[in-house]
This record gives structure tokens, C-alpha cells and sequence, in this order.
């Protein structure tokens, strides 16, 4: 063998060392924790206002897309900026983008925080428990929703012991089982949600019910709780005012739930001030009455 044909030899292999280390690299290479996905008009950012921001479109293994949940998200996400919420967004997460994002938002909590977080996708129920798909999960039993999906419960106990002084919850998630044929029974919707204090949760069907989405461009529940968010109102009139007109726009058909142990008040909007409240019991607010009481 000549010299050169060694060298020749000697220059492909070192080429294909090296393509392969750039594509293993490549392959490793984190995916971007808190990118702005959406960017819309933003006010002075307040750090004691967080907000982490979920929409799950695309599920290639239960073959049924949701793309309202990726614009409900957007439509949000740039509402919550408008009003001063420093946003970490993401669309069609996966369950490290999720873990890594819930970590990300503990690690910015303090004592005086109030943390909003939105979730829209499939969520499944099991063992009465509550359990948020990523898109990248692979589900054949309901051992597999509690291994690949994030506990509603965990994070509620996360957001609580992180010391966030008012946590607020949207889900959007109350939808029919899209795995049911691979499982011996299922439970449609989600279960009840087990509160802590000073939380207000708005789910987007009552437990065991399931939401049908219209052909619009945002959900039901998006489109009502936007248009509410557009006031200093209270919070959690706000969320109220988002359940009843649901309702009234479905006709009853669809009724969101709106579950608070609030022992203050608080506003949308850059100058939403809190103010304290006297301590009250759980309450869970049904559409079977017009009547609400608040602070």
C-alpha cells in the first residue's frame, strides 16, 4: 500500500470520527428551556408575577391533534404579558420540557409570589388522580399515565412547599380519553382536584365530563376567559365570569368549575394590588347560581 492511499485512508476515516461526533452532539443537545415562543406586546415585567404557559397540540401516538390548545396558549401567554407576567411559554412539550419548566418556575417562586399556571391538552384521571399528558408519551395502561403524565397533585404540592404566596391554576384538559381502546376500563375527564390553601383552579368541565372542542379559533373557555382578562377585575370574579359564560354560551352543555381557598384578593392587570381577606373554607363554584360571594 502507498503512502498516499494510507493517507487517503487516514483522512476519511478522521471525516467520519468527526461527522459522527457533530451528529452526536447535535443529538444531545438540549432543547431550549424558556425561549419567548410568543411575543406580543409586553408591560414592565412585575417578578412577583409568574406565570408558566403549556399547549399540547400535537400527539403523534393518540392520533387526535388539538390545535386550539397551541393558540389558546399564544392567545394567553401574550395576554398575561400585557399585563406584566414574566411568561415561560412553551408548545408541545414533552416531559422533560415540562419537568424542566415546572423546576425553572420553582427555582423563581419567593414569598411574595403569585404563580399562574395554564395547561391545555389531553390530561387522563387515575386512581382519582390527575395526571397531564406531554406530547411525547407512549400510553398503554394506566401505569403508563401515572409514569409519563405530570401529577396535578405533585404540582400543586410543588408550587405550595416553593412558597408561592398565590397559586393559580387553569387546566384545560377535561377531554375524552384518546387511548381508551388500549385500556380494560377508563374514567372520561378528569377527577376532582384536591386544593390547598389560598389557590383558585379553573377547570375547563366539571369532574367525569368531557369538553367537545368547537371549529373556532379558540376554545370555549379561551375565548370567554380572554375576553374577561381585559379588566382589573378580581381574579377570581374573572374566573367566575369565565365559567358562567361558558355556560351560557354552550347552553349549558359545557359547565367549567372553578375551585378557590383564596384568603386574598387579586387582580388582572399591571396594577392588580392583593388585598387580605378573611380566612374562608374551601369553596367550589358551580354554574347553578348566579350568586358568588367575594372579598
Amino acid at each position: 500500500m502507498t503512502v498516499s492511499r494510507i493517507l487517503v485512508g487516514v483522512a476519511v476515516l478522521l471525516g467520519s470520527l468527526s461527522t459522527g461526533l457533530d451528529r452526536t452532539m447535535r443529538l444531545e443537545k438540549p432543547r431550549p428551556m424558556s425561549a419567548p415562543i410568543w411575543s406580543g406586546e409586553s408591560a414592565p415585567l412585575d417578578t412577583n408575577r409568574l406565570a408558566l404557559v403549556i399547549g399540547n397540540s400535537t400527539y403523534p401516538d393518540a392520533g387526535s391533534p388539538l390545535p386550539q390548545m397551541t393558540r389558546d396558549a399564544e392567545g394567553l401567554t401574550n395576554a398575561l404579558r400585557k399585563d406584566g407576567f414574566l411568561v415561560d411559554a412553551f408548545d408541545n412539550a414533552t416531559r422533560p420540557d415540562m419537568t424542566r419548566a415546572i423546576d425553572h418556575l420553582r427555582a423563581r417562586v419567593h414569598l411574595n409570589s403569585i404563580v399562574l399556571v395554564y395547561f391545555g391538552g389531553y390530561g387522563i384521571q387515575s386512581d382519582g388522580q390527575n395526571y397531564l399528558i406531554p406530547v411525547d408519551a407512549k400510553i398503554w395502561s394506566e401505569e403508563d399515565v401515572r409514569r409519563q403524565g405530570v401529577s396535578v397533585d405533585r404540582l400543586l404540592s410543588q408550587l405550595k412547599n416553593s412558597g408561592a404566596r398565590v397559586r393559580l391554576v387553569v387546566i384545560e384538559a377535561s377531554r375524552r380519553n384518546p387511548y381508551e381502546r388500549r385500556f380494560r376500563t377508563y374514567s372520561h375527564g378528569l377527577a376532582p382536584i384536591q386544593m390547598s390553601d389560598n389557590a383558585l383552579i379553573l377547570s375547563s368541565a366539571a369532574p367525569g365530563q368531557v369538553v367537545e372542542d368547537p371549529d373556532e379559533l379558540h376554545s370555549q373557555l379561551m375565548t370567554a376567559l380572554l375576553a374577561q382578562m381585559d379588566s382589573l377585575r378580581g381574579i377570581e370574579e374573572v374566573f367566575n365570569n369565565t365559567r358562567n359564560a361558558v355556560v351560557a354560551a354552550t347552553q349549558g352543555q359545557q359547565i367549567p368549575v372553578v375551585s378557590s381557598t383564596l384568603t386574598e384578593s387579586v387582580n388582572f392587570g399591571r396594577h392588580g394590588a392583593a388585598f387580605p381577606c378573611p380566612p374562608s373554607p374551601l369553596r367550589l363554584a358551580v354554574a347553578t347560581s348566579d350568586h358568588t360571594d367575594f372579598c
